[in-house]
């Protein structure tokens, strides 16, 4: 990947700050300005309905876990999640199980819940733990119920959108998005910067923006970080 495609280009990124450092020094690397401006915060909301069920994993047969920040909200209440087999939607969720030393028995090719439905296969009967953010979609629960699964969805966190206007960003080149709440958080605070190509990590996010009425001009093929990079990289003419 040429780094000239990228240099000296400013490009915002609209993540938590937390999460937005690996994919600020990548860029950073890459000879591009990164400019963090996040657009959601999480919080870990710790609920009572979450310690009960991690305390009778015994009753699932699977976990799934959709998110790093779905993982992180688990771990803070307990140190295993022995028992039920595990499920990771993308490789930054597997990865973050494989630092509190889980190994998944299923990451998807694909990283959305139709994807996940697919290859978990026959489900009725099965229970299953949901821990994920308020806000979360619905189609992989739904998706398991029709199939007649049991399914215990807790929301283990709060994704609230940074809806204060914002200071001004300066001149930018692209506005990068992660999810669906990023860009109703980032349009909360104000626009889009003139000029600004609009990046997406994934359809579900272009889907958001493009109701939003934002022009996006490239799409993540994976649905990942360096999928992101290589969608910037082809929205300004490279390959």
């Amino acid at each position: 990947m040429p780094t000239s495609t990228l240099a000296g280009r400013r490009i915002v990124i609209t993540r938590p700050a937390a999460d937005a450092t690996r994919l600020a020094d990548r860029l950073r690397a890459l000879g591009a300005v990164p400019i963090v401006a996040p657009a959601i915060r999480i919080e870990f909301t710790d609920p009572p309905e979450l310690d009960r069920a991690l305390a009778n994993l015994g009753g699932y047969h699977w976990i799934v876990f959709t998110s790093r920040s779905g993982v992180e909200a688990v771990f803070r209440r307990t140190g295993s999640v022995a028992g039920p087999k595990v499920a990771a939607i993308g490789p930054a969720t597997a990865t973050t199980l494989h630092a509190r030393g889980v190994e998944p028995d299923l990451v998807p090719a694909e990283f959305v819940a139709e994807a996940i439905l697919e290859a978990l296969g026959e489900v009725r009967g099965l229970r299953f733990l949901l821990p994920r953010a308020d806000i979360a979609r619905e189609a992989l629960a739904e998706g398991l119920e029709r199939r007649g699964a049991v399914v215990h969805e807790i929301a283990a966190y709060r994704t609230t959108e940074v809806s204060t206007s914002r200071a001004d960003l300066g001149p930018v080149d692209a506005v990068t998005f992660t999810s669906s709440s990023t860009v109703r958080g980032f349009l909360a605070g104000g626009p889009v910067p003139d000029g600004a190509k609009v990046v997406c990590i994934g359809p579900i996010t272009a889907q958001a923006a493009r109701e939003h009425g934002l022009d996006v001009a490239a799409v993540a093929e994976r649905y990942t970080e360096d999928g992101l990079i290589a969608a910037l990289v082809a929205a300004f003419g490279g390959r």
